[in-house]
């Protein structure tokens, strides 16, 4: 039987201990604050992060992942597990070029090998645990000995199935990040707006509905949670906050009030998306169970 590994950007904010129980192997992305650079979840955690930016007036820089350093990653794990396939899932291609590297460095291996290896890259259409959840998903599948085939099946499968919001707490990192103008978020924040933000098919971000005042905003996110299942009510569910596990907990809270709630993850959002969204940020994922 061959084996499939599993590979994922370090966007996917998978706990540690479920990544070291499935053997996922994650390729970490860079971040910059000034001239220190930072491997995501090796050379700085997500608290170490957090910390280091509420003292930091200027928003890090993040980087894609080069197709050269792809290259090294599949040739090392094709090294490792002589015959192997390849399945390597990544941050949507909306918000980042990982994917299209991933997909350069499979054609030039291809050429360097004459074509002999089986490498999937997959555009996930997605961040942090909503393509988190496809990957561990990938990765017992692999691990019951399922094929290429079977397991893209289920990933695109569940990329379809899931739903998902995100409650920013602040509007000063999107400001930051050039995703809205500094007067509207000083207004913003002034008002006590709370953006409630989703992902599109195209894998973009998009603001779904702007509440004033935090409960009011969670409330608003349970509701359409609920308009979006339809009557669903058995459902997998991960949360994940930059530095809020109390919003994260009282959501988890509020949607088993309304759905039966199976597997429940609870992980941070990572230095490279948090650095986009901002502390006080709570991330919402659901799948059918």
């Amino acid at each position: 039987m061959k084996q499939v590994v599993i590979i994922a950007d370090s966007t996917a904010d998978i706990p540690q201990a479920v990544v070291s129980e499935y053997g996922i192997h994650i390729v970490p992305m860079r971040l910059a604050f000034g001239e220190q650079s930072f491997l995501e979840g090796i050379d700085i955690t997500a608290e170490e992060f957090y910390d280091k930016l509420a003292k930091s007036r200027d928003l890090p820089t993040t980087s894609q992942t080069s197709p050269s350093q792809y290259v090294e990653v599949y040739r090392d794990m094709l090294d490792k597990y002589p015959g192997s396939s390849i399945i390597s899932i990544h941050l949507s291609s909306g918000m980042s070029g990982t994917y299209q590297s991933a997909v350069l460095a499979k054609q030039m291996l291809e050429e360097e090998l004459d074509g002999q290896i089986d490498i999937t890259p997959i555009d996930s259409l997605c961040a942090t645990y909503g393509f988190g959840l496809q990957v561990v998903h990938a990765a017992r599948m692999a691990k019951r000995g399922a094929s290429v085939e079977e397991i893209y099946s289920e990933v695109e499968r569940l990329g379809k199935a899931r739903r998902l919001y995100f409650l920013v707490d602040t509007l000063e990192y999107l400001q930051k990040g050039g995703r809205i103008g500094k007067a509207a978020a000083i207004l913003g924040n002034l008002l006590n707006i709370k953006p409630i933000l989703s992902v599109d098919q195209e894998g973009v971000i998009y603001a779904v509905d702007k509440v004033r005042g935090r409960k009011k905003a969670v409330s608003r996110v349970i509701e359409l949670f609920v308009n979006d299942l339809k009557g669903l009510k058995d459902i997998n569910v991960a949360v994940c906050d930059c530095v809020n596990p109390e919003g994260a907990e009282e959501i988890i809270q509020l949607l088993s009030e309304h759905f039966t709630l199976h597997e429940i993850v609870r992980t941070s959002i990572g230095a490279v998306v948090g650095s986009h969204v901002g502390p006080g940020t709570v991330a919402t994922f659901i799948w059918p169970a």
